[in-house]
């Protein structure tokens, strides 16, 4: 693991020229050069297809160590030479997943300077194509904006300027301690993630135009926790103007967070505190020895079962209340928003904790959701021990994603902009697909048209729903209606209106439905009424 990381900066200039003649041509070669307030930056040409130009590892803010560590990102210092955009960053400070779990992958090199993006476009310079900036998941705690699940030749060959961030993850991201809010002018801590990702945005806004895309365009996209990002960054005063749609995955903030300091248990400071005491940092010089810890020491600490819980919290500043407070009140960016979430969520999260009984599944109703019971098992029902399985992942798959996300869709009657749902039921060609079904991120690759990053037998009917979703998101990006103009004959995709709840469905076929799952959907309007802040 290493907690710093050589700059990828051209040595020699001349050197990088010629690896760019020979990778595309001369008459190319000005495409790859581009001017940012970064520095000079070179890229080259995707191996996937020659017309999109890639620039990896742009530094977006100076690395956040040392002295930077736990405050809001600053601007970076340009080199005095350009800079080779020829390889990933780092990702952020994080821990592997487990061995043999479903999201299990090789990690390559981490480190706290980890703030950078990569851009994939197909524009000249002076085009100005919609812009889509992905936001990655991996619960706060992991992922990087360079997995290959991710890369934007195909969104870029079809019309946009893609963008994929990285953002601190983890306690250097999200730890909230009242020393570092005392030292803060705004009286806040812990956002530090949130505030990377506004300062990405603002990167966006003032350099975009030099790679052909459109400041005026943006979108934001994300997954998981990458979606409870864009659910955040809709809500917060910071991030208004710096992007004009949001779409977001299988995620969202509509149950509440904690609050920067109360005078009750369960504050992000008073977490704060005690994850400092953990490290044996108390005292009024806490910020200061935070500071000087080894960034292993606190990853190490941070990643042991119950010791940090990565969430934004509510600060006054970055959020000035909860996220559901500011939609029911129509105070969060008016912008078009396409959300949704997958059929069966639970099968990769939950794996083995998925009970197989309908004792099981009681037990489990009984001590979470006391509150309504009864109603659960009218909406779930589990006659049989056959039954537990599927009502489980129905139920989790339900209260932690697609609630959210309808309610993230009906709020939007607040503001002027419309919303649009979509379920995606699709089951991709996974191994064990029988077990996996429509599974937790199964519809990334299909919104990217990546589908060959991943190694599935794929039939025809998954490339084509892949083209299809693929243009329905760039479709979205350009307009603010993912209904494509010419192209392709694709099913109409309706406004979602909360009266009557339409919704587009992507399956073994494309159908617009209408009150997804309507009774399951109250039951958990009723449990969120009674339990959320």
């Amino acid at each position: 693991m290493s907690v710093s990381v050589r700059r990828r900066h051209g040595w020699v200039l001349a050197g990088t020229l010629l690896l760019a003649v020979a990778a595309a041509g001369a008459q190319t070669l000005p495409q790859l050069v581009r001017l940012t307030s970064s520095g000079y930056v070179i890229g080259y040409v995707s191996e996937e297809d020659a017309s999109v130009r890639v620039f990896l590892g742009v530094p977006y803010a100076e690395p956040p160590v040392g002295d930077l560590r736990f405050r809001p990102p600053q601007p970076p210092t340009p080199p005095e030479v350009p800079i080779d955009a020829l390889f990933e960053s780092p990702s952020c400070m994080q821990t592997p997943y487990r061995e043999g779990g479903f999201y299990a992958q090789p990690l390559g090199e981490v480190s706290e300077d980890c703030l950078y993006l990569n851009v994939w476009t197909a524009a000249d310079e002076d085009d100005r194509l919609p812009v889509m900036v992905w936001i990655h998941g991996g619960a706060l705690t992991r992922g990087s904006g360079s997995l290959p699940l991710y890369d934007g030749t195909a969104l870029a060959r079809k019309g946009a300027v893609v963008v994929t961030i990285n953002y601190r993850l983890g306690a250097f991201g999200y730890l909230a301690h009242p020393a570092l809010s005392a030292e803060s002018d705004q009286g806040a801590s812990g956002n530090y993630g949130v505030l990377d990702q506004i300062f990405a945005l603002q990167w966006v806004r003032d350099n975009i135009a030099t790679f052909g895309g459109d400041p005026d365009r943006v979108t934001i996209f994300g997954e998981s926790a990458g979606a409870w990002s864009v659910n955040v960054l809709q809500a917060s005063p910071l991030a208004r103007g710096l992007f004009h749609r949001a779409i977001g995955q299988s995620g969202g903030f509509f149950d509440g967070l904690p609050l920067l300091r109360s005078s009750e248990d369960g504050s992000a400071e008073s977490a704060g505190e005690a994850f400092a005491k953990r490290l044996g940092i108390e005292g009024e010089d806490a910020a200061a020895r935070l500071r000087e810890l080894d960034a292993g020491t606190i990853l190490a600490e941070a990643s042991k079962q119950g010791a940090f819980a990565t969430r934004p919290n509510i600060d006054g500043w970055v959020l000035p209340k909860q996220v559901t407070e500011i939609y029911r009140a129509g105070e969060q960016a008016d912008v078009p928003v396409l959300v949704g979430s997958n059929r069966d969520e639970a099968t990769s999260l939950m794996g083995g904790m998925l009970p197989s009984n309908k004792s099981g599944v009681e037990f489990l109703v009984k001590s979470q959701f006391a509150d309504v019971a009864d109603e659960f098992f009218e909406a779930y029902p589990v006659p049989d021990d056959a039954a537990a399985r599927r009502a489980f992942i129905d139920a989790f798959s339900d209260r932690v994603f697609a609630w959210h996300m309808k309610t993230w869709a009906t709020l939007s009657e607040t503001v002027s902009s419309p919303a649009y749902l979509y379920f995606f039921t699709h089951a991709p060609p996974h191994p064990e697909k029988d077990v996996y079904g429509a599974y937790h991120a199964a519809e990334i690759a299909y919104a990217f048209d990546n589908l060959d990053k991943l190694d599935y037998e794929y039939a025809d009917e998954d490339r084509e729903l892949a083209e299809a979703m693929s243009g329905y998101w760039v479709a979205f990006a350009s307009t603010g209606d993912p209904n494509p103009l010419g192209g392709p004959d694709l099913p109409a995709w309706p406004e979602y209106e909360p009266d009557t709840a339409r919704h587009l469905e992507f399956g073994s076929t494309m159908e617009a439905g209408s009150h997804l799952h309507r009774e399951r959907m109250a039951l958990w309007d009723r449990f969120f009424e009674v339990t959320q802040p």
